[in-house]
């Protein structure tokens, strides 16, 4: 009994052992939840040179830096049994000591101030410390935020160092905890005060008022002029109305101009200017300027990669395009031809008032070298020239002095195919050459090498339904090429060399064998013919069958054809011996002379 009593005992005991164990794990991990990666409260044990031993209520206590309590000076006000907010990083490191954080706990408490302070619309102080790619750094207490380059001012800032290291105002725009980033804007709180003042001021302005104003900052797109207290832009569009490609060509910043308003949108707060407004519109008189057709003088004024902008009489600008530089040269970049400041003769090609554009032309002041060659060399002139350049598609030949024809890949050989006929010529070649056509408009002559032979197709009727006689040139195992006549190339293909399949060999027609086909079809624009022996065999076989025989007469196909084939051999046997019979009379005749 009593064994039993001590075995219920034992048992109790390690239940009570168990329990508390449990506990204290489930403390345990209750701690790590509640508090990792928190700010907690913790009091100063102890203070020694560097380190500051704190205790939060853990097992062992952390060392924190006493630089993270320190100020900028490095004094410090921390005395032993303080109470102070330290993040806790991790319960227990591999030491066996809380990990510490005073400077994050500071970030943490910053941080959520600063979230407060967005959802607020609050401002908040910090001060510019730095650059970076596309903005700059601020410092807001101890945490880093970011400042866009185009949210430092309300108008673009070219030298930001006057506003760095004081302290300026910022809005929070943007906050994300998870990447560590704030994005905050000087413009907007700048913006904010000084939008009673400009609605004040915008309500003294009107469309269409004449001002003064000063340059106060200068873009590639324009310029910022101050009208006592509200900016305008004046583009750079408005500011001439000749070409200029960037407002400092006619305005530099601290200048004092006159401008006129041209628009105010109040809701923005935004005033556009012009000042090629306060002068006469030179387009208004144009069209009695400026006829099309005429010449007048002119001076290069500008360069673009298409083209020069020439200024002509009377103050227009108009553009002269590289293809309408040069008759016979082929200009890439308009400075290869013309200068800025050259003095030159244009011609007005096109004038459009509604879209104030000016077309003009330099090669039409001297006379059109094509429509001259034209003249003097009309279609069907055969000419010789160099060779001056080989193409996919064909030769050109100079024909006069910066005059280049073409000779098209189909122009070049009556027989052979053009991609093959090219080969046989190389640049600097002189050969001759017929003149097939002219397009003046569009600087073309046409150019024919074949044309100086006579056409082989022309000797040889290709009728469809016609049969010729062809010579054997070449074959492979798609069929046979042959010619027809005097060298006019054909094809026959393999299924169309017999009825018989056992006699569509290729292989069985030797170079130089004389074959029989009908022309299935042709085609005069490509000068391609299609024939077919078999389609002349199946035409002779309905031939003898309508001669020799029918459905009716009981004799079989073979019979019938044989009866052809000894017919037509009793014919040929006779033509072939009137023909021995007249070759021995010739020979009698040569005998007696």
């Amino acid at each position: 009994m009593s064994n039993i009593t001590e075995i219920q005992q034992d048992s109790v005991a390690q239940d009570s052992v168990t329990k508390e164990f449990a506990k204290l794990l489930e403390e345990s991990f209750e701690i790590n939840q509640i508090n990792e990666g928190k700010i907690v409260k913790g009091t100063v044990i102890s203070i020694e040179s560097d380190l500051v031993i704190v205790d939060v209520g853990l097992k062992t206590e952390g060392r924190i830096s006493l630089n993270e309590f320190s100020s900028h000076d490095g004094s410090h006000s921390l005395e032993i049994g303080d109470q102070v907010d330290v993040y806790l990083e991790r319960i227990e490191n591999a030491l066996g000591d809380a990990v510490l954080s005073r400077d994050k706990a500071k970030r943490e408490e910053n941080w959520i101030k600063l979230e407060e302070d967005q959802e607020n619309n609050v401002i908040v102080e910090g001060i510019i410390n730095g650059k970076v790619r596309g903005g700059f750094t601020v410092d807001i207490d101890g945490t880093q935020a970011f400042l866009p380059g185009s949210q430092v001012d309300v108008r673009p800032v070219k030298d930001i160092r006057p506003f760095m290291n004081t302290p300026q105002s910022f809005h929070i725009l943007k906050m994300d905890k998870k990447r560590g980033n704030i994005v905050v804007s000087r413009k907007s709180v700048l913006s904010e005060n000084n939008s009673i003042d400009r609605s004040e001021i915008l309500n003294n302005l009107n469309e269409g008022q004449e001002i003064e104003g000063i340059v106060k900052n200068i873009t590639d797109y324009g310029a910022f002029v101050d009208l006592g207290g509200v900016d305008g832009l004046l583009h750079v569009t408005d500011i001439s109305w000749k070409r200029i490609n960037k407002p400092s060509e006619a305005i530099n910043i601290g200048d004092k101009i006159k401008v006129k308003i041209l628009k105010i949108i109040k809701e923005d707060m935004k005033i556009s200017l012009g000042m090629k407004q306060l002068l006469d519109d030179p387009w208004l008189d144009s069209e009695s300027k400026y006829i099309v057709g005429n010449k007048y003088k002119g001076v290069v004024t500008n360069m673009a990669d298409y083209g020069a902008f020439v200024e002509v009489d009377g103050g227009l600008e108009g553009l002269v395009h590289v293809s309408e530089m040069s008759w016979v040269s082929k200009i890439q970049k308009p400075e290869n031809y013309v200068s800025i400041g050259d003095e030159l003769e244009v011609m007005v090609l096109e004038i459009d008032i509604n879209k104030k554009r000016l077309s003009l032309g330099i090669k039409q002041c001297v006379d059109n070298p094509w429509e001259n060659f034209a003249q003097k060399n009309p279609i069907g002139t055969v000419l010789k020239g160099n060779i001056q350049n080989i193409t996919d598609f064909g030769i050109f030949v100079q024909v006069e002095e910066g005059l280049d024809g073409l000779v098209h890949l189909s122009d070049i050989d009556w027989k052979v195919p053009g991609d093959l006929a090219i080969k046989e010529y190389n640049v600097g070649q002189e050969i001759e050459a017929q003149i097939l056509d002219f397009e003046i408009d569009k600087e073309r002559i046409s150019l024919g090498i074949k044309q100086l032979a006579d056409d082989p197709i022309g000797a040889v009727d290709l009728k469809k339904g016609s049969v010729v006689t062809c010579t054997v040139i070449n074959s492979d195992r798609g069929g046979i090429d042959v010619e027809i006549g005097d060298g006019f190339p054909a094809f026959i293909k393999r299924n169309d060399l017999s009825m018989d399949k056992s006699e569509q060999d290729p292989s069985r027609f030797e170079v130089g064998q004389k074959v029989d086909a009908k022309i299935m079809s042709f085609d005069k624009k490509s000068r391609k013919v299609t024939l077919s022996i078999k389609a002349l065999q199946i035409s002779d076989e309905k031939e003898a069958i309508k001669q020799y025989g029918s459905k009716d007469s009981g004799a079989s196909l073979g019979d019938i054809l044989g009866e052809a084939f000894d017919k037509n051999s009793e014919t040929h046997d006779d033509e072939v011996t009137e023909d021995n019979e007249d070759n021995e009379d010739n020979e009698d005749n040569e005998d007696n002379k």
